[in-house]
């Protein structure tokens, strides 16, 4: 039986159409969570940029952000994962040469390295955020730890960039930009870190996805589903591939699965 459900945001809770969740999404987790069913979220965004689920805030009970670099529960249980400083400043030094621009995670605040309005109102408009960027200078929000660095730069950049860091991953959720992390850190990973703590066995877990970044995660439940609207790459990965998120894909999926 499916005791806890882990959830990517855009593509999946969340549509990229509409910026909201599907009212047949928000009223299935509301079963859920009256059939004692923990849910959770597990993003590349940072907590701070989670803008979208005030619909469903009141049902979840932790939290996988930053591709898993940080990670918590309602409860008191936390995991911190930074980058190592080293990488952080072979990234920037990278980015400052070739001019890109770049969104930097620390702790307590986020900014754009290489500031770019323009680039910062793309990302907002396609994140449907609504958000102010912190004016701190890069290196005192370093100083707070960085659990992600998202640099907007395309596939052959990111390759490029990732050759000079020794202690770092990267994965891809977007063509516009990806997610730098520390080495280990993925959602699988807090996914199994969040079940070790609550006691309960993976096997009976469900997690629902779009994107590469969530590969790990789909791997690890013991349910996988992949969305319609999934990258066609991750796919192959599920246990099962339900409907888009514009089409009922989260309730459809529960209810296949018997779980609402």
């Amino acid at each position: 039986m499916i005791k806890a459900l882990f959830f990517d945001i855009d593509g999946t809770l969340v549509s990229f159409a509409t910026h909201r969740i599907p009212a047949s999404t928000v009223d299935a987790l509301t079963l859920a969570k009256a059939k004692d069913v923990k849910i959770f979220i597990a993003t590349g965004r940072a907590y701070q940029l989670i803008t979208n689920l005030g619909d469903i805030k009141e049902l979840i009970d932790g939290y996988i952000t930053t591709n898993g670099a940080y990670n918590f529960m309602q409860d008191g249980f936390e995991q911190l994962f930074p980058i190592a400083h080293a990488d952080v400043e072979l990234a920037l030094g990278f980015l400052r040469s070739y001019g890109y621009s770049c969104m930097v995670v620390g702790r307590d605040d986020l900014a754009f390295f290489n500031r770019n309005r323009e680039i910062e109102q793309k990302f907002e408009k396609m994140l449907d955020l609504h958000f102010t960027w912190s004016d701190k200078p890069v290196g005192e929000i370093a100083r707070q730890g960085v659990f992600q660095l998202t640099p907007i730069v395309n596939e052959e950049e990111e390759r490029r960039m990732m050759s000079h860091l020794h202690d770092s991953i990267s994965s891809r959720w977007c063509p516009y930009f990806a997610d730098i992390t520390a080495r280990g850190v993925d959602k699988g990973n807090g996914m199994k870190a969040i079940c070790e703590h609550i006691g309960l066995g993976l096997g009976k877990t469900m997690a629902f996805g779009d994107g590469g970044n969530d590969l790990s995660m789909l791997r690890t439940a013991g349910i996988g589903v992949a969305m319609g609207n999934a990258n066609e790459s991750l796919k192959p990965h599920a246990d099962y591939v339900t409907a888009s998120v514009d089409d009922d894909g989260v309730a459809r999926a529960l209810a296949h699965f018997g779980v609402v």
